[in-house]
């Protein structure tokens, strides 16, 4: 059926975002000149299209080999250094850090900001290159002052310093959110900063110990996992290593005092610890390889309560620190193990609809919270997690690599037969719900539960808003029963 020109954006062609793929950004051609290429042609071919840098590639191969950008042309020829007859490569920069096409632009947004560098080169899989991405094409994207708030966060030398930053990024977040910026973008820019507020501190922290020379990652779950960090939110992390066999023990008892370090840090900076221990510093969630695997497989193959608990947490990873092809092994090994496995998936769903939406028969709001929060709803807990349970779920079945929510739900859209616009109203619900979690983080009634909402203190637009967004919840419940137990 042809759209018409009312119909929702297709969440299929969603507009740029932090988990866009760097080989879907709007880039142009890149520059590219052989390493013989004279100084000379390098600049004209650099003018000639309008850039900012030529990219020196090795002709037989097509791996890129350095960059030469119009600044340290420029400065080259000043300081009388180097004539325009001079091969490029004699003044090119190599050894820069490259990223794969296939890495979103946040990965490239915190490489580029941990690095100080102005241009990364994209790659193919097989080293051959992609093309260049720039601060600009990046940048664009954020305001000036999360920038120089990136700037503070990377010149922080002190956990003392990096808690004052924790502070600076939620007062940030709440002038941005008072100015407008949608609940997505803030989610994003929130998780992004506070990546590189937990990259600063394991830097800081791993100059103290001694670690085993073995490839390891540090691994984030939960709404960390999944780029939807709030205002409020505490630590849920753990490590990844690769083992020899009979190897693990030995290597897990010289992590842990690392693990454990950082984990203190990151409290220190405003990061709470877990009330359910989740946190690398924990034996449970220090393991190798291997040892992950029987952790998901022990899971997958026993669905206890338990089990399906761990699962709403863990299946929500992603690398922040170290050798990412470790996670990745992780996660395609499991996307094998679950994708097509009904009665885990079954376990799953039955798990999923033990909670309900907060709306009573005659469509007003169910409210509770006890004498500490009267009269009140759990944004977090009967909204967000019935979003995010759900489209976990039908993501895992179908193999969907994404741990972002609504990337999740454009992944599944097709498989689950979704028009255009009822997955469009699916994503705005979600958005609305973490909006208003956002704004009650900020200036809520009760601060000590910054997801505990009064709806009666709502605007008459946001509690309709609210309302809609929890029918929307409700359902893809009733969407999920129908898939997996009816």
């Amino acid at each position: 059926m042809r759209a018409s020109a009312t119909d929702p954006p297709d969440l299929d062609t969603a507009p740029v975002n932090l988990k866009t793929t760097l080989r879907h950004l709007p880039l142009a051609l890149p520059v590219v000149v052989a390493p013989a290429a004279t100084l000379r042609d390098t600049l004209r071919a650099i003018d000639a299209h309008g850039s900012e840098a030529a990219v020196i590639v090795d002709p037989a191969s097509a791996v890129p080999l350095g960059i030469v950008t119009l600044r340290d042309a420029v400065r080259a020829i000043a300081d009388e250094d180097f004539a325009l007859d001079v091969p490029a490569a004699v003044v090119m920069t190599g050894g820069l850090a490259s990223l794969s096409a296939d890495a979103t632009v946040h990965q490239a947004t915190v490489l580029m900001f941990r690095r100080g560098m102005r241009h990364l080169i994209l790659t193919e899989a097989d080293g051959r290159l992609f093309n260049i991405v720039s601060q600009g094409d990046l940048y664009g994207m954020q305001a000036a002052d999360s920038a120089s708030l990136a700037d503070a966060i990377l010149a922080a030398r002190s956990i003392d310093e990096l808690a004052l930053q924790t502070t600076a990024v939620r007062r940030f977040a709440a002038r941005r959110l008072a100015e407008g910026s949608g609940p997505e973008t803030l989610c994003e820019w929130i998780s992004a900063l506070n990546d590189l507020i937990a990259l600063q501190v394991i830097d800081l922290v791993e100059g103290r110990f001694e670690l085993p020379y073995v490839p390891w990652c540090w691994i984030v779950f939960g709404s960390e996992g999944r780029l939807e960090q709030t205002l409020v939110t505490d630590q849920d992390n753990g490590i990844v290593f690769e083992a020899a066999p009979g190897d693990a023990a030995e290597l897990r008892h010289r992590f842990l005092p690392f693990a454990a370090a950082v984990n203190d840090a990151l409290d220190a900076c405003g990061f709470p610890r877990c009330s359910g221990n989740i946190m690398a510093g924990n034996p449970e969630w220090c393991l190798s390889l291997d040892e992950w695997k029987q952790r998901f497989s022990g899971w997958i193959s026993v669905p206890e309560p338990k089990a399906l608990l761990n699962a709403s947490i863990f299946f929500d990873f992603r690398p922040l620190h170290g050798r990412e092809e470790l996670v990745a092994d992780l996660q395609r090994w499991l996307l094998q193990r679950v994708r097509g496995n009904a009665p885990f998936l079954r376990a799953m769903a039955v798990n999923a609809l033990v909670q309900q939406v907060p709306l009573s028969w005659w469509r007003d709001f169910r409210v509770g919270g006890g004498p500490e929060f009267p009269h009140t709803v759990d944004l977090k807990g009967q909204g967000i997690r019935i979003f995010v349970d759900v489209l976990r779920i039908h993501a895992l079945a179908q193999g969907i690599e994404h741990t972002n929510t609504v990337e999740r739900l454009r992944g599944a859209r097709s498989a689950l037969g979704l028009p255009v616009a009822e997955a469009a109203a699916i994503a705005a619900a979600f958005y609305q719900v973490q909006r208003l979690r956002l704004q009650n983080q900020v200036s809520g009634e009760f601060p000590a539960a910054g997801n505990r909402l009064n709806p009666d203190r709502l605007h008459r637009l946001d509690r309709q808003t609210l309302k809609e967004a929890f029918r929307q919840a409700r359902g893809l419940q009733t969407r999920l029963r129908m898939d997996y137990l009816d």
